[in-house]
Order: C-alpha cells, then structure tokens, then sequence
C-alpha cells in the first residue's frame, strides 16, 4: 500500500478507517479507464494523496460527508470546464443521439426561471415540498425553459437537463468518462488541503464573489449580485489552483458513483462496483441555486444524488480521461 502523508494518522485512528483507506486505494486501482479521447481542454491532474471528505460543523453528516480519509488517487486529465451547449450540440449532430428528457417529453425546471415564475403551472406538474421545482413539457437540454426557449447567447454555458445516462452516453462518444467522486473532490479542490471552498474558506475574498449561487432570499428573491440569476458561460470566475473552472455553484456535476449516504459501506466511492439501495448517482459542486439558508452544499466536500434518469435545469457534468 502506498505512504499516505501525515494527515492519514489524525484522519485514521481506528481500524476501520484504516481499513477504508485500503478499500480507497484497491477500488482506484480497479476503476474503470478511458484513455481514447481527445485532450485539448483537459487538465492534466498529478497523482497523489488528499484528505477527502469533511467533518467541519456547517457540513450534512448524514449526506456521508465525513469521516475524513486519505485517499490516492493516479494521474487523469479533467475537462477544464463543464461540458458546454456547444459541446453537446456536436454530440447531438454527430451521433443524433435524443436525451432522456427529450424522450420522456418533459423535465423540471426551476420556476424561477420561467417568464411567469411558474404560476400559470397546474399543481400537478409541482413537487410535493418544494413548489419552485416544475414539470414543463418540452423542457430539454435546447429548449431549458421548455417551449419557445432555445441556446441563443447560452452556447458556452454547461448543458442542462441532461440525464446521468445521457452524461455517461456523451463521455463514451468523447472517448472519455465520468469522474469518480474522489476524482471531482480532488480536482476541485484545487489543491488546497481542507478548505471550504476551491479557493480557499473564505465565500467572497475581498468582496468578490468566486462562484455563481444564489444571493438573497430562496426560493423568491435573488439579487444577482454574482452577475448571473441563471447558469453562468462555463468559464465564468477565476479557475481553481488546478486551472479548473466552477467546480462549484452553476451546475451540479454528475460522477460515476452509485450513492451511499455512509462512505465505508461500499467501495463505489472510488470504483461503482453496483446500486446500493435507492440506486441513486452521486452529483457534486452545488448549482446557482445553492443558498446558505437552504441548500449549503457548493461547499468541495458538499454531496447530493439523484436518480439516473432525471434531469433539471441545473444539472450537469464534466469529463475524465486516464493517462
């Protein structure tokens, strides 16, 4: 088993976290590859061991957070940014390929994005808890608000309303993959051990807003003032120390991992090996629409899931490649 740098010893006192931090090394080992596609975007990642995970108050413990654990990763190379309108649009043209949501008829959308706030929506295409979510007909990844929306001046931002199974469709045609959720942590955290956010634990150093989430009241005021009330072009904000670009706020991000809300009780953290209960994937980064009052979750270490076969206007993904 490879060294594992002094932080493993506070992170793993007891057997079982020692054992986890096997299982890490084993289940990378054993991950899927993907070496045939193109570079050009990417960013070459170094190999090494980062502490993944948090264990930091303002977390979700049950969302399996935590504990901290060592984990090691090879080399890979990461899309710069998350895959784009433009991007996807290729896709579409070279393979015809038709999304789930195209397929469904339908797909939600966020109400707050649509020119009447949702309220001519019948209450049936509402979601039970949490109103502002909408069942639009016709809403897909080219048409986000549904019918009569369109890309026009949204080509470089992250597509949207794409499916886990579509993301994983897009990859296999780029040559490329989905990345494991120790692969996202580790690149989006910039190579900055620990910190809150991919720039470190400040929200807004200097004042300056570092990602696109949303400032005001949730689900009914947003102030814009991070310049975007939607998804923001992908490249938006500085890049991490990485050189990656919103790996939190804008969209979620899918990850090849099947979800578990306990991290040691199965090895897909590292290598989906199949569906725990509930079958759900893992997504990471937060979206615009992350608020400290309701969902606190563009924080690096911050986890979600959603079924396979869902779509929103606020998800999305980015790619690997192995070395």
């Amino acid at each position: 088993m490879p060294d594992v740098p002094e932080i493993a010893a506070c992170c793993l006192p007891t057997r079982e976290r020692a054992a986890i931090l096997r299982q890490s090394h084993t289940a990378t080992q054993n991950r899927p590859r993907a070496s045939a596609g193109s570079t050009d975007g990417m960013v070459l990642l170094p190999s090494g061991t980062f502490a993944m995970g948090t264990e930091d108050g303002n977390g979700f413990p049950a969302d399996g957070e935590g504990p901290v654990r060592a984990v090691t990763l090879d080399v890979f190379f990461m899309d710069r940014c998350a895959v784009t309108n433009v991007d996807f649009t290729r896709f579409v043209q070279s393979t015809q390929y038709s999304t789930e949501a195209e397929r469904f008829g339908w797909s939600f959308v966020f109400a707050g994005d649509l020119p009447d706030g949702g309220n001519s929506i019948e209450a049936r295409d509402t979601v039970p808890g949490v109103a502002w979510w909408k069942r639009i007909h016709g809403a897909a990844w080219n048409a986000p608000e549904g019918p009569g929306s369109d890309l026009a001046g949204r080509m470089d931002h992250p597509v949207v309303h794409v499916s886990w199974n579509d993301a994983v469709a897009y990859a296999a045609w780029a040559g490329k993959r989905l990345p494991t959720e120790a692969e996202w942590e580790y690149a989006a955290r910039g190579g900055l051990e620990q910190a809150t956010y991919p720039w470190g634990n400040d929200l807004t150093p200097e004042g300056k807003h570092r990602c696109n989430i949303w400032q005001g009241k949730f689900p009914h005021t947003n102030t814009a003032e991070d310049g975007y009330a939607s998804t923001a072009p992908a490249n938006s904000f500085p890049p991490n120390g990485y050189g990656l670009y919103n790996t939190t706020g804008n969209v979620w991000e899918w990850c090849a991992d099947w979800w578990s809300p306990t991290w040691h009780l199965s090895a897909s953290r590292q290598n989906p090996v199949g569906p725990p209960t509930g079958a759900a994937r893992v997504m990471r980064g937060g979206s615009y629409l992350c608020h400290a009052s309701y969902c606190n979750r563009y924080r690096v270490a911050a986890r979600s899931s959603n079924t396979p076969d869902s779509s929103t206007t606020n998800i999305g993904f980015r790619c690997v490649r192995d070395v």
